[in-house]
């Protein structure tokens, strides 16, 4: 869904019930007198309740977020590291490491601006991973080579960490907060609405107070929403360091071993 129809069906269910209430209330209000102390007790409850689950759906989305934002840079830090100790190989492993690198990193900026479980995304995973192999076999041939060599056995401790933080990074943004919890957030806050509106309008006041309650908290089911989209929305995870680090792997080399 994009996020103009996120908005707008947010918007609509919790708008659009609370205006159902309002005009219930008018038709009971002459009506109905000795229920309206037990309605004001419910939507006491039901609103205590909701700000409950709207603060704890929200935790859930912030704290998801900032992970995905964390292995941004960690992902970051380990391709610029990688990078670096591939140019202390021998020249027979070193040129085809940092192309491939450079491949790595391109791949890594593509798959953060993709949406997660598409099908986009999945071919890039995909194509990440496969270079991943390529990298590991040279890697491999490194340090057969040179088996009690430093700087293979470097290079392949920090290659290992670049491989297992795109597990990490991958399954961060797949890792929603359940649809089961985000459905009863929305389901819960229009009852809770729909509670409010009416009683305040068996009151004889409050029609523009529940309407403003309605807008409120659709912003605040938004922004959960909006949280948990990484690719998608006005809030959405920076893949500067990704960027930045590599922009840094088209400077020339920062070492040159003596063989090149």
């Amino acid at each position: 869904m994009s996020t103009a129809w996120l908005a707008i069906v947010l918007l609509v269910v919790e708008v659009g019930v609370t205006a159902i209430a309002i005009v219930a209330g008018h038709r009971l209000r002459h009506r109905v007198t000795e229920s309206r102390e037990p309605v004001g007790v419910i939507q006491a409850t039901l609103l205590g309740l909701v700000g409950l689950l709207l603060a704890f759906g929200l935790s859930m989305a912030v704290g998801r977020y900032e992970i995905r934002r964390e292995h941004i840079v960690t992902e970051a830090n380990t391709i610029g590291t990688t990078d670096l100790r591939a140019q202390t190989l021998d020249e027979l492993y070193r040129t085809e490491s940092v192309e491939l690198l450079r491949d790595y990193a391109d791949a890594a900026v593509t798959l953060s601006e993709q949406v997660p479980s598409s099908r986009a995304f999945a071919t890039t995973s995909s194509g990440m991973e496969s270079l991943q192999r390529s990298l590991w076999a040279i890697a491999g041939r490194a340090v057969q080579a040179a088996p009690e060599a430093t700087a293979p056995r470097l290079y392949i401790e920090t290659l290992n960490e670049m491989i297992d933080m795109h597990t990490s990074r991958s399954a961060s943004l797949r890792n929603r907060v359940p649809t089961p919890v985000m459905v009863l957030l929305v389901v819960a806050s229009a009852v809770a609405l729909a509670a409010l509106s009416l009683y305040l309008t068996l009151l004889g006041r409050g029609i523009v107070t529940s309407l403003v309650a309605a807008v409120v908290v659709t912003l605040k089911l938004f922004i959960t929403f909006d949280l948990d989209r990484p690719s998608r929305g006005f809030i959405t995870i920076p893949n500067t360091p990704l960027v930045e680090q590599r922009a840094s792997m088209d400077d020339p080399p920062a070492f040159i071993p003596a063989d090149f």
